[in-house]
């Protein structure tokens, strides 16, 4: 069996970012038992065991295992996966009295309230370390602490936000995250119930969480998008008794600050950007001549950094004299060679440049509504989306242009290979990525006429916005 993702890549990037302790499990139901042997490493059980020892021997001993309705030691896990019906002395209450509830009638709505995969529709279970991209899965396993989880479910909800709704039906919880997750097609959520935790060896602290696996990459990208922004795992503390002006994410602690460069007259503030090698500054040349101003972000980077101002003065005396060209200026490709891959250094970089760089666009936008109160500013900022700053801006406009264009133009512009221009792409998110951001998108694949014809229409809409009342806040 193949698959069709990179599993490797997106679980190792998941485990760096959540710290899991085990294995993120891939879980897939198989309609025919026979279809067990043609997975790689493949255990079966040499005698009967339930679903939780499978799981935790894929999570904890890094085990492939399978198994069909005779592998397993209970019908109660045989039924939840449709593997075998549920017997009768279940459905009448007579085993969940026993224990779980007090009279017969609560345990038969305990039997129903528990969701089951359709039963006869499979025959057989794999399950094995997603990392090693053993099948294409239908769902993955990821047990967590309360802490992750949460990081976790905010990390789904980034693109295409909904609440989540988990439920837990006590003893047999594997129905709450596998058939819930199967049923519904959504993530779920649920408390690993007794038998998980005394069989399956799920430890106190940990709860578990079924994901489609068809959601496994937009949980990465929401994951990669909190971490620039700040929301990591561990979570840092910050004292009760201390003073959380500081500590607070950008939402509650730089909303104050919008008016500074939004202004309070009736400019509207629109940021250009794109991927590089998609024709920002073309466009940007082009609204400009519409009539927009420009404010460059480039241009402010470099001139803050000028040698005795205060953003200067910060990175030397952070990364050292080492980072100067004979000069004193600062040896920029020096300085983004240190912290290319360092995400730390790259954060204390941007912690001295960007707060600069905004008083500086605000003073040149407060220069141009000066002198028209109702200009359409456009502010042309390259990594926009990868330095989360949209957020600052009336509306986002990016320039568009298919990856393979943007190889294609990339290797031809500064003479590179293909596997430099690769290299130079996979440091910014991918182009279809931030086209999610975008309120205005300009097509620059075609030709300059046509990209033309796009920004007019563009600047049209522009125009008409600036001039809605409901636009100011």
């Amino acid at each position: 069996m193949g698959t069709e993702k990179d599993w490797e890549r997106i679980v190792r990037r998941m485990e760096q970012l959540l710290r899991l302790k085990s294995f993120p499990v891939a879980f897939k139901m198989l309609q025919k038992k026979e279809d067990l042997n043609r997975i790689p490493f493949m255990r079966r059980p040499n005698r009967k065991g339930t679903l939780c020892q499978l799981i935790n021997l894929v999570r904890n001993s890094d085990w492939t295992v399978g198994a069909d309705a005779d592998d397993l030691l209970s019908p109660v896990c045989g039924s939840i996966l449709g593997l075998n019906d549920t017997p009768g002395y279940h459905k009448d209450g007579t085993f969940r009295s026993i224990v779980w509830v007090k009279k017969k009638e609560e345990a038969m709505r305990y039997e129903t309230s528990i969701q089951r995969l359709p039963l006869g529709k499979y025959e057989a279970v794999a399950l094995a370390p997603l990392v090693y991209n053993p099948f294409e899965p239908d769902i993955v396993l990821i047990y967590a602490n309360p802490a992750q989880m949460m990081l976790l479910i905010n990390s789904l909800q980034v693109e295409d936000y909904e609440v989540m709704n988990f439920s837990c039906v006590g003893e047999s919880s594997c129905s709450d995250a596998i058939a819930r997750c199967y049923l519904t097609g959504k993530p779920s959520l649920t408390i690993p119930c007794f038998g998980e935790r005394r069989y399956g060896h799920a430890q106190d602290d940990e709860l578990v969480m079924a994901v489609p696996s068809l959601m496994m990459e937009k949980a990465l990208r929401g994951m990669e998008t909190l971490y620039r922004r700040g929301v990591r795992y561990p979570i840092s503390l910050a004292g009760a008794e201390q003073d959380l002006s500081g500590a607070f994410p950008g939402a509650y602690s730089e909303v104050n600050q919008l008016e500074a460069i939004r202004g309070k007259d009736n400019r509207l503030l629109v940021a250009v950007t794109g991927g590089i090698a998609s024709g920002k500054s073309s466009v940007s040349k082009m609204l400009e001549e519409l009539g927009a101003p420009i404010v460059d972000f480039d241009v402010l980077a470099r001139e803050i950094v000028e040698p005795g101002k205060p953003a200067w003065k910060d990175i030397v005396a952070y990364f050292g004299e080492q980072v100067l060209e004979q000069g004193r200026m600062i040896d920029r490709k020096k300085l983004s060679h240190i912290v290319f891959r360092d995400m730390e250094k790259r954060k204390k970089l941007e912690s001295f440049t960007h707060p600069r760089i905004i008083e500086e666009a605000a003073k040149r936008a407060n220069e141009i509504t000066e002198k028209n109160p109702n200009a359409i500013i456009q502010v042309a900022v390259p990594l926009l989306i990868e330095i989360n700053l949209q957020y600052k801006f009336h509306k986002v406009l990016l320039v568009y242009v298919p990856r393979e264009i943007q190889l294609e133009r990339l290797m031809k512009r500064d003479g590179i290979t293909r596997e430099a221009a690769e290299s130079i792409l996979k440091a910014q998110l991918p182009i279809d990525e931030k086209l999610g951001y975008a309120d205005y998108v300009v097509h620059n694949e075609g030709t300059l006429e046509e990209t033309r014809r796009h920004v007019e229409q563009v600047w049209e809409e522009l125009k008409k916005c600036q001039k809605s009342v409901g636009r100011k806040e």
